[in-house]
């Protein structure tokens, strides 16, 4: 890892320790929203040589289908100054993708363009999306808002579908580290019908030396303005779940965000993640949601955006699904209990 990574957190860092992950993430999603897919490129280095390797993940959230691709660890290659990586014939960067891939169970060739930009604000002091926790050594995760917002250019053949991606729109992430967090929720949508809007939401219980913290990062792109909430700046979040889905509400000096989602449970699909020496089925992530938002002012009251994003993309990681599914046995329990003990007498 050098100065350059750490400005531009967006770029391949290179390996920091023997356990070691990098990956980014690529949704992309046509113009009439009928074709949702996330392409995941990275590398996993493992202290058993055996487990390490190169990998693309391919997500198609409207057929729930997904396929993990292995490849040798030395086929992963990443420029040092400009976001832009190769695996294998396959390449991924900020300007676009180009694939060539062909294995038993898939195949994708095509090229796609990616323009108009729509970034994080970020400053010397405080670069990329987690500002000055870049700066910090050793953490368990890292992550990075690469791009809110892009318009798509080009076609993808996708198993013999050609599929025109022209007009659409993708967003693009990345984590890197030794391991996912303890636990995590993400949301994200840039598909809103009043305004060109993007919104992207993390929070995750991550452990640091020999304590956790619980760390959040969310931002929210209106018609060029950015309301930004996020541990660093002092924003508090409350959260509450039925189901599979969410209420978040965010609050800083001078704006507060609540965001619903609503889901279907047989939408989520399972993805590998990194844990321990491997990467294993650890990620719990749908792209057919909703995310109902509003953004009021708090001195005045008033709603500055109110909307639905579709195609929202809603994932639970790590811890967070077995213990929020035994909270939920446990108040049905003392359901059952309170049902069944006698009443009180009058």
């Amino acid at each position: 890892m050098n100065l350059k990574s750490l400005r531009n957190p967006d770029l391949y860092h290179g390996r920091m320790g023997r356990q070691y992950f990098e990956g980014w993430y690529f949704k992309l999603i046509d113009k009439k929203m009928e074709n949702v897919f996330a392409f995941i490129p990275g590398v996993f280095f493992s202290p058993e040589p055996v487990y390490s390797h190169a990998f693309i993940q391919v997500v198609d959230g409207i057929e729930r289908s997904y396929r993990y691709e292995r490849f040798p660890e030395s086929r992963f290659h990443a420029e040092s100054d400009v976001f832009s990586l190769t695996i294998e014939d396959n390449r991924f960067g900020r300007e676009g993708v180009s694939f060539n891939l062909k294995r038993p169970r898939v195949v994708i060739t095509g090229d796609l363009s990616f323009k108009n930009h729509l970034d994080w604000p970020d400053n010397f002091l405080n670069p990329g999306s987690m500002g000055f926790y870049n700066y910090i050594p050793r953490m368990q995760c890292y992550a990075q808002v690469c791009a809110m917002d892009f318009d798509l250019e080009g076609s993808l053949n996708i198993n013999s579908r050609e599929i025109d991606f022209s007009g659409g729109k993708g967003y693009i992430e990345k984590n890197w580290g030794s391991a996912f967090p303890f636990s995590w929720i993400w949301i994200q949508s840039n598909h809103f019908q009043k305004a060109r809007a993007s919104l992207s939401v993390s929070l995750g219980h991550i452990p640091f030396l020999f304590t956790s913290f619980r760390g959040f990062l969310a931002g929210l792109y209106v018609e060029g303005t950015f309301y930004e909430f996020t541990s660093m700046n002092r924003s508090r979040v409350e959260v509450s779940q039925k189901g599979t889905d969410l209420t978040m509400r965010l609050f800083n000096r001078r704006y507060n965000l609540t965001l619903e989602t609503e889901t279907k449970s047989w939408d989520f699909i399972l993805l590998n993640g990194p844990r321990g020496k491997q990467m294993i089925p650890l990620v719990h992530e749908n792209l057919q949601g909703l995310v109902h938002l509003e953004l009021k002012n708090n001195a005045s009251g008033e709603i500055i955006f109110e909307d639905t994003g579709r195609c929202t993309g809603v994932e639970y990681g790590g811890r967070q699904m077995v213990v929020l599914d035994r909270l939920a046995e446990e108040q049905s329990e003392k359901k059952k209990e309170y049902q069944a003990s006698p009443s009180p007498g009058i």
